[in-house]
């Protein structure tokens, strides 16, 4: 009788991988969730304290909560996968802004503006929606596209 072939090969378990995914995953909310707090606060800064227009004072609370988010994502959420040199860093910062910050802009605008705007969704919850299809898109982008392996 023949005894069954067996793979001697290490294996990364499905399940292992998807702990991992899912751990950096709360990383990524809970990055998130602080630059969240970090773009109100710069928003309430600038716009209080400065004086500036409304969306001159967004845009910058916007790019200064994606460069806080990047800065902790590569140190905290990402730090398995560390830049080679600091130019990859750079290279990283770049292609974090252009994804995520042109996802995070463009995603709110456009799903508040559907939900809101045509099918009359309350403004909060439309905004919820909004955070969490581009946390999903974002930390895709990220995943696979900024802090690729």
């Amino acid at each position: 009788m023949n005894s069954p072939c067996r793979d001697s090969r290490p294996r990364l378990s499905r399940p292992s991988e998807a702990r991992q995914r899912f751990s950096r995953w709360l990383k990524f909310n809970a990055v998130g969730g602080i630059g969240i707090v970090v773009q109100l606060a710069a928003l309430a800064l600038l716009r209080s304290l400065l004086k500036l227009d409304y969306l001159l004072a967004t845009g910058l609370a916007v790019e200064i909560a994606v460069i806080h988010n990047f800065l902790w994502h590569e140190r905290f959420t990402w730090a398995d996968r560390p830049a080679a040199r600091p130019v990859q860093s750079l290279v990283r910062l770049v292609k974090f802004n252009a994804s995520n910050g042109a996802v995070s802009i463009g995603g709110n605008l456009l799903v508040m503006r559907l939900l809101v705007g045509e099918l009359r969704v309350n403004y909060a919850v439309s905004n919820l929606v909004a955070i969490v299809v581009c946390s999903l898109a974002n930390f895709l982008l990220g995943d696979r596209f900024v802090f690729e392996s």
